[in-house]
């Protein structure tokens, strides 16, 4: 999920009441698209079981931050991808692409899209 105006704390605190109290939080895509505050609340009271976040709405994080003594929670500084093959793959593609590009091709994975 890309980080919107419309996305923004998609995860509320609203939606959160609505899971299950063995739920998990799992965001490896954008900070900001949970409210975190709301969500450690949530793990502070039981009302959630646990969370793994890969991001933060406000990185690095403040010391205050409400997320950091949440309990049942992993933090990870944006590195929750890493591997000795996501490396090679990453830049096997990044050099596959340049490739398109330089013979005239169209790359297969944009990532800002000007109009034609």
């Amino acid at each position: 999920v890309p980080l919107l105006p419309t996305t923004r704390h998609i995860l509320s605190a609203e939606r959160i009441a609505l899971m299950k109290p063995s739920s998990i939080v799992i965001n490896a895509s954008r900070g900001g698209l949970i409210d975190e505050a709301a969500l450690a609340t949530a793990l502070r009271t039981g009302q959630l079981y646990g969370a793994g976040l890969d991001v933060l709405e406000q990185e690095p994080p403040a010391p205050d931050a409400p997320m950091l003594d949440a309990p049942n929670t992993v933090l990870t500084d944006h590195m929750g991808w890493y591997s000795e093959r996501s490396i090679r793959v990453l830049q096997e593609s990044a050099a596959r692409e340049v490739a398109r590009v330089l013979r005239g091709e169209a790359p297969l994975h944009w990532v800002n899209r000007w109009p034609s």
